[in-house]
């Protein structure tokens, strides 16, 4: 019996289109909640550029967050986990970052911040994603914090170039211009593992919803992974069941399918 659902945001809780909750979806949510089955965030964004989600905040719908990519995962006001970088790896793509002349994002457990921030970062994290701009640092001042995650602004090929630098890192994507990397073992996967043992569920009670590639861990991990009609061929193949795309009513149509709503 499912009693744990695990949903990415972006794509596949919030439309990319109309950058809302489609009605179906908090309609299938509000259901799922008052038969009992519990509801869980997993995405990559940190807590403090988490700023889509009040049509289900203001319900009450939500009883737990894995943010970061499993790095950072809370329940209420407590912190159920948390994983730092390197501080020898966060340098070493501070020192990639500014050698190619590309911004990297960088988050700590309450603050974030960019350095050198160009045309793209307004262009993805202001003007698409509707994030509060976020505090400018110069990469000096940036590591020397503790580091959750980062997110450089580097392609599929210069990933490859800085990965012998960042041993100890996961990399995962969920949008082609940037990264999100954390440290070794914090993925989505992770984070339900952390979210299961905190509230006393066994992973055969879990599903999982979403559409990028930094789900893929979470949709073959949970016992039912659930991929979004739009995701790309890679992510529906991680996948035990390929719903409509988010702006059709897919997690709706996909709850109906597996009898957790009527």
């Amino acid at each position: 019996m499912t009693k744990a659902l695990f949903f990415d945001i972006d794509g596949t809780l919030v439309s990319f289109e109309t950058h809302r909750i489609p009605s179906s979806t908090i309609e299938a949510l509000e259901a799922a909640h008052a038969k009992g089955h519990k509801i869980f965030i997993a995405t990559g964004r940190p807590k403090a550029i988490i700023n889509n989600l009040s049509e289900l905040q203001d319900r009450n719908l939500i009883d737990g967050y894995i943010t970061m990519n499993g790095a950072y995962c809370f329940v209420g006001e407590q912190v159920i986990y948390k994983s730092a970088i390197p501080q020898e790896e966060v340098k070493a793509m501070a020192a990639f970052c500014e050698k190619k002349g590309v911004p990297c994002i960088f988050v700590e457990e309450h603050n974030i911040s960019v350095c050198q921030p160009d045309e793209m970062v307004k262009k993805i994290f202001y003007d698409f994603l509707h994030v509060n701009v976020i505090p400018t640092v110069s990469f000096e001042e940036a590591t020397s914090k503790e580091i959750i995650q980062m997110t450089p602004f580097i392609t599929e090929e210069e990933e490859k170039e800085i990965r012998p630098s960042i041993p100890t890192c996961e990399i995962g994507r969920w949008y082609p211009s940037f990264a999100d990397v954390t440290a070794k073992g914090d993925t989505k996967q992770k984070g339900i593992d952390e979210i299961i043992r905190y509230f006393d569920i066994k992973l055969e009670d879990t599903m999982s919803f979403g559409d990028g590639g930094n789900d893929i861990s979470m949709l073959r991990h949970a016992a039912i992974g659930v991929a979004m009609g739009q995701a790309k061929d890679d992510v529906k193949a991680a996948a035990d069941y390929v719903t409509a795309p988010i702006d059709e009513d897919g997690i709706s149509k996909a709850m109906k399918h597996f009898g957790i709503i009527e």
